[in-house]
């Protein structure tokens, strides 16, 4: 079994489209445990905020039949993959984490590298595995909170 951490966001009716990834992910891989969620402005574009948290899990697909799940979910929630990268979205689910594993392919990056560009895929992380190291630096994830130097300042928890 993989031990897997996604990304889960939305600018877009956010709680409605939070709640349905929630309860699609929750139904394709079975239990799931939830960051906490937070607020943060919308980066590389202008837009409403978002709504982001990470959801952890164990299944028996490997990385690429868990990434195209993902994917599915998106769309049959609205995703429209025809917009611009940076763009509002009903909902954004990415693939951070899957084991210890590193791959790097044109169909999937693991870790993700926007583990350690943004604040809203990084501190949700430090909240769940605050002691576990990233596969490429070997630095744990609260090491890299606390000596990383991108932008925390636009990051609020919110309870749903």
């Amino acid at each position: 079994m993989g031990k897997v951490f996604v990304s889960i966001g939305s600018n877009i009716d956010r709680e409605k489209n939070i709640r349905a990834g929630i309860d699609a992910l929750t139904k394709h891989f079975g239990e799931l445990v939830l960051s906490p969620v937070y607020e943060t402005e919308a980066i590389g574009f202008d837009g409403d905020p978002f709504y982001n948290l990470v959801a952890a899990f164990e299944t028996e697909l490997n990385p690429y039949q868990v990434n195209d799940a993902l994917h599915q979910i998106e769309e049959d929630n609205g995703r429209d993959r025809s917009d611009p990268k940076f763009s509002s979205r009903t909902l954004d689910i990415d693939l951070l984490l899957y084991d210890d594993l590193i791959i790097n392919d044109d169909k999937l990056q693991i870790p993700r590298d926007e583990i350690e560009k943004y604040a809203f895929v990084l501190k949700p992380l430090v909240d769940m595995i605050p002691d576990i190291k990233h596969p490429v630096t070997k630095t744990a994830y609260q090491s890299i909170w606390t000596s990383s130097d991108i932008n925390k300042s636009n990051l609020m928890e919110v309870f749903l």
